[in-house]
Formats: C-alpha cells, structure tokens, sequence
C-alpha cells in the first residue's frame, strides 16, 4: 500500500521499500499549459555544482547514468530513474522541479502527484493541486535528500519565474543564446515496463478517496449541528495505494453482525467510532480476536516488527492503531493533551503546563470537569495515549459537540471550550456538568472499550458514567433511576442517577462498555 505524503511531510527511503532502483512518476496538467520536469543533483550546500547533474529534456542521464530521464509513461506527465546506490558522494539532494513552458501560472493545474515506485509496486506519493499556489511559474515537487541515509520529503514550494529563475536559484548559469546542440540519444523506447517501474496505465487522474465513515445517520447529508463528526483511523477505502493497473482489493466481508464494516462496504445503521485500520498482517480487529499472520523463522528483526510499523501519514491527526493517535504539528497550530498522556515525539516540540486560571480551578473543583492540560507547540509530531484507552478523533466543521473531560485526551487548541451544566432536580448541587467543543478542529476522546453510538429517541436513558459523548443537538437531563432501582447496575447507589437524551431524529450519544 502506497504511503500518502503531505506538504512537508518526510520519511526514510528504507522505511518505503527496501530497493535502492525507484522509479519516479510525476502527473501534472493544466488547461492550455505546457511544463518542463527536472531533476537537479546538488551537493551539500545545496548547489548545482555538477551541471552534468541536471537532468532535463536536453540531458537526459547523468554521467553514471544514476539518474535517468524515461518520459511519459505508465499515466505520468514525465518519469525517472534513480539508482541510489550508484549516486556519487557529491551529490546530497535530488531536487524535482516542473515549470511552465510559456504563458500561466501554477494555481491553474489540475490535481496532481509525484510517486515512487519500486519493484512495479507503488510505496510513497504525495498529491498537489492548483489551490495550493497562485501566480509561481515553477514548483519544487519533492526530494530525495542524503542525511545519513537516503530519505524523501515533499516539498509542494512555488517558486517565480520559470526554468531560468530556477536554474539561477541552485546556483546554475544560463547558456547564451547559440546554435542548438545535435539532440541527445533518445532513450531507447521499451516494449515492457522495466522491474523498478509501474506497468503501464491509460493517463487518468488519481482516484478520490471515499469519505471515512460517520457516525450519526447513514444518509449522506451535509453537515450540520446534528450530524455526527467524521472519524479517523477507518480502514482505507479500496483502491487507495492499489498498483497502477491493478484492480482494488474489494474489503474483507464481516464475520460477525457487529463487526466494523470499512468504507464502500454498503451502508451502515451506525459505524462504531475510531474504528481503526488492521496492520499488516492482522485481521479487523473489530467483531473477533485480533490474528497476527505467521512470522517466518528465518524472518530478521525488520520484517518480525513490520506489522507494528507506523500508519502511513494522514492528516493532522493519524490514529496509529486503537491506543494511540499521533498529532502532527506545525507553528501556530498548536494542540493541548492531557499532563503525561505524550509517549514519544519528532522534532521541535514545546511541552508547556496549561493554566486553567483561577476561575477555572473553581470551575474544575466544583464540577469535577477540571482538566491537567500541557500545550504541545512546535514543528514535528506527538505521539499520545493514556494507559492503553482506545482512542478516537472526533473532527469538527464549525460544529458543537458535548463529551466528559474524563474522556478527553487531546484536541486542537483553536477550538473553543466551555463548561456546561446538565439540569436536573434531587441531585446535589441541581446538576451534573459536561464539556462542549465548538468550532473548526479536533478532539481525540478515549474510551475503555469499543464504543457504540446510539440513537436519541423518543426514551433513551444512558448511565451518567458511562457517557462518552453527544451531538448538541441532543438534549440532556438528570434523572434517577426508581424503576430498575439498584439492581439495573452494577455498583450500589452512587450509579442510580442517569441521563436522559431527547432530540429530533439524527441526534447520537457514544457509550462506553465500562463505568468510571
């Protein structure tokens, strides 16, 4: 499956594939636009040094031909070859660039990629498209970089002027106007796809990933305040990483009733949330045991620990696996996590003690909603869990959404909180209280146990200590509970008080099977 890459985003070429002979496809169109796909080999200070090292239409290898320009192929704009093994020491950084060829700017194009390929089978690619930039003539796609070991980073930077301005940038000069040369050897045009490469495809654009599935109502609707959020961490839908030329997998078909469905699988009355994706070489966690596949005995180290590798980057927030959510950030976008909840991080990351004010404190104190916050800030990424909870992401757009600081681990600092009383008659202090979220970002909320999300009805009463969270259109209210008196659960008197949910149809509450 290949590994999705954002702007920025950077992983080691030995943790994408084992090869060192990669193939690199690039897809880039526009309306009535014409691009020149480059390759620069620059040295340690990032310099064109070598000009032997720039790879373009007019020079289509390099002296060792380590890096050798293949043209369109497989539904890419233009490709490459790299053997990283036989790149020279003096060359640190391969740099792919496209400019336009005349007239227009790069928020014209349509949605492209760049990719490595290696063994026919596709291990990274990082999609871009036109919103990303405005008047550039000329982008840095990605790079393969040599820092100890050979590792990829996806640049997506726009860059003004065009292959000239480009060229000057890495130290290069431009030849004066003369004669043209006597065109360079073609590269001898193949009847079949070389090992390293894809297998060839009609061009088409990628595939649109299917929405991750909600849960709430089925019904594809749009969002709104009583709607549920959408989730991450779901099984990837198919197609997505598929081999070009490979039809998808279809999705493993449930064993159980109540096992998780993954997207594209048919509807679904109600997905549970933070279902998670299985690792390689499991079975769906969801609806049985978790089954392990067989380790070879002559298997090293590697392979033995490949099924816990880490999940392909995602968006902000990436569930890593039912426990634990990674958080990746950037200046200015900071999130706050519960005090101690951090269990490794990358990069520069700032752990700093929130303070609640005083007035906060009180609040705490008197509500039992008080929270120990720490404010991770920086570029890079966190990893969070707390004593092996299962974790969800809960992502909002401009919505409310009400849950328990007990259940929560983790969320965007952008969004708003507040403090909000449950109303109710014979109860100490005349009320429970909850937290509630507004605005646009996440919240990642644990929970012992799968979860299950149920309907609001006309009647629907839920244990006060059981209750994860609710969509704000729901409305919640206190009451005892005379008519199973104690024995409808399963600790004395403290657990005879529960809530009671109304709201119009499409409005949920998330349960936890375990009581705090």
């Amino acid at each position: 499956m290949a590994r999705e890459f954002q702007r920025g985003h950077k992983a080691k070429i030995s943790d994408l594939t084992a090869g060192t002979d990669l193939y690199v496809g690039v897809q880039i169109s526009g309306p009535g636009l014409t691009f020149d796909i480059s390759c620069f080999g620059l040295d340690a200070d990032e310099r064109l040094s070598d000009d032997r090292y720039f790879i373009f239409f007019n020079q289509p290898k390099s002296p060792e031909e380590a890096v050798q320009l293949l043209g369109a192929q497989a539904g890419d704009t233009e490709s490459f070859r790299v053997t990283l093994d036989q790149i020279p020491p003096q060359i640190q950084k391969l740099s792919f660039t496209a400019t336009i060829d005349g007239a227009g700017q790069m928020s014209q194009i349509a949605p492209g990629y760049v990719r490595i390929v290696a063994g026919g089978e596709e291990v990274a690619r990082y999609s871009f498209d036109g919103g990303e930039f405005s008047t550039e003539r000329a982008v840095m796609l990605g790079d393969f970089y040599l820092k100890d070991v050979w590792r990829f980073a996806a640049v997506g930077q726009g860059f003004d002027g065009g292959l000239d301005a480009l060229l000057k940038n890495f130290g290069g000069e431009v030849a004066e106007e003369e004669p043209a040369p006597a065109p360079a050897p073609a590269v001898p045009a193949q009847t079949q796809a070389p090992t390293f490469a894809p297998p060839p495809q009609p061009t088409a654009a990628p595939p649109a990933p299917a929405p991750a599935p909600n849960f709430g109502t089925p019904a594809p609707a749009a969002p709104s305040l009583h709607t549920a959020p959408t989730l991450a961490g779901t099984t990837p839908p198919a197609g997505i990483g598929t081999p070009p030329g490979v039809p998808p997998q279809a999705p493993p078909a449930p064993t159980s009733p109540h096992m998780f469905t993954p997207p594209g699988a048919g509807p679904q009355t109600f997905t549970p949330p933070g279902a998670p994706a299985a690792f390689p070489g499991q079975a769906q966690p969801f609806g049985g045991s978790t089954v392990i596949a067989a380790v070879p005995p002559e298997a090293n180290v590697r392979v033995v620990l490949t099924k816990y590798a880490e999940a392909p980057v995602g968006d902000r927030w990436t569930e890593q696996n039912p426990q634990l959510v990674r958080a990746t950030l950037t200046k200015g976008a900071n999130i706050l996590a519960k005090q101690g909840s951090m269990v490794a991080y990358q990069g520069d990351i700032d752990f700093a003690h929130k303070g609640s004010g005083l007035l906060g404190k009180l609040t705490g104190a008197l509500t039992g909603q008080g929270m120990s916050l720490m404010r991770c800030s920086g570029d890079g990424e966190v990893f969070l869990a707390d004593e092996a909870s299962r974790v969800f992401v809960i992502r909002l757009q401009g919505e409310q959404l009400y849950t328990s600081a007990q259940g929560v681990l983790a969320f965007d600092e952008a969004l708003d909180t507040e403090v909000r009383r449950i109303e109710g008659a014979g109860l100490p202090g005349g009320g429970l209280f909850s937290m509630l979220f507004s605005g646009t970002g996440a919240v990642a909320v644990k929970t012992r146990g799968v979860p299950v999300v149920i309907p609001v009805g006309p009647a629907t009463y839920v244990d006060g200590n059981a209750v994860i969270a609710w969509s704000a259109g729901a409305q919640a209210v206190t009451t005892t509970a005379l008519r199973l008196r104690r024995s409808g659960y399963s600790r004395q008197s403290s657990e005879a008080v529960n809530l009671q949910f109304r709201g119009a149809p499409g409005n949920f509450v998330v349960v936890q099977p375990f009581e705090v």
